[in-house]
């Protein structure tokens, strides 16, 4: 590539949405690229536009990103970090409006089903948007005082409007954990500590064939982290899952494990192998903040 892309993490979003947060927050300094989805964020990478990928994979209120479990199996691309977000809502208006003003509240989705308590209290009309900070965008391009939005505190300082009340969420521990992937894998050290390690496999379509692959961990005593499932090529008898443990593949146990997981598994894939974020020796409690 002559194209230089240092220091560019891609993210799917507008600019000021919980993913280009994360991206400021897990690489100071570098330049933040929005894309309309995650293929494109993935492409980005692809192609030269961007060093990384700033992936959301799963929330602690909304579970697993489906898209990602489609796209990254196929992406090419290696799992080089983890990064985790505390998403922190804010309630945003237009400079000069007051909350007794607010008829009407634009956010995503899923962000809407997480400000519950906020709708009832204000009696707002919700309106969904496709996206947090693109619904700040509208809000500041209407400059209605009766229009707010609930997005980042970012989003709030990229389009000039007003933080009328912040972490409107109805949940504390609201958390996004994202995979930060790149063309090449990252470098980790033999005598490190704290690696995780993501698998993509598929069992065999016979009986106990998933307990058996699971019991290599256990007997090994590995931990696992996550373990997601969905169906292949839309087959119901094919099923492929997505697994995140701890340690690297070199580590005698579970190097064992993976042994035994290749031997019941139709297929066996190394995704990524990364240094776990610091955030997982916290005290994930309600109230916690990133």
């Amino acid at each position: 590539m002559t194209r230089k892309t240092e220091n560019i993490i891609a993210f799917q979003g507008r600019p000021g949405a919980y993913s280009d947060l994360a991206c400021r927050r897990a690489r100071p300094g570098w330049t933040t690229l929005p894309c309309e989805t995650f293929a494109d964020a993935i492409a980005a990478v692809h192609n030269g536009e961007a060093e990384q990928a700033m992936l959301a994979c799963e929330n602690t209120l909304a579970g697993r990103v489906p898209d990602i479990h489609a796209l990254l199996p196929q992406a090419g691309l290696h799992v080089v970090g983890e990064f985790f977000q505390r998403v922190e809502h804010c309630l945003l208006g237009v400079p000069g409006a007051q909350i007794s003003d607010i008829k009407r509240i634009h956010t995503h989705p899923v962000a809407m089903d997480q400000i519950r308590v906020l709708l009832k209290e204000l009696k707002a009309q919700p309106v969904v948007e496709f996206d947090t900070a693109g619904a700040a965008e509208l809000v500041a391009g209407w400059g209605r005082r009766e229009d707010a939005a609930v997005a980042s505190e970012l989003a709030a300082e990229m389009n000039g409007l007003s933080i009328l009340r912040r972490n409107v969420e109805d949940a504390a521990h609201n958390t996004t954990r994202f995979y930060i992937a790149a063309r090449e894998p990252v470098q980790i050290a033999a005598d490190a500590q704290d690696v995780m390690t993501t698998v993509l496999f598929g069992v065999r379509n016979i009986p106990g064939a998933l307990y058996k692959v699971l019991g290599g961990f256990a007997t090994n005593a590995i931990n696992m982290t996550r373990l997601e499932s969905y169906m292949l090529d839309g087959s119901f008898v094919a099923t492929q899952f997505l697994l995140d443990v701890e340690g690297k593949p070199d580590d005698p146990a579970l190097e064992r494990a993976l042994a035994e997981l290749e031997f019941f598994s139709e297929q066996v894939r190394i995704l990524g192998v990364y240094p776990a974020s610091p955030f997982r020796k916290k005290d994930i409690s309600p109230g916690l903040a990133a």
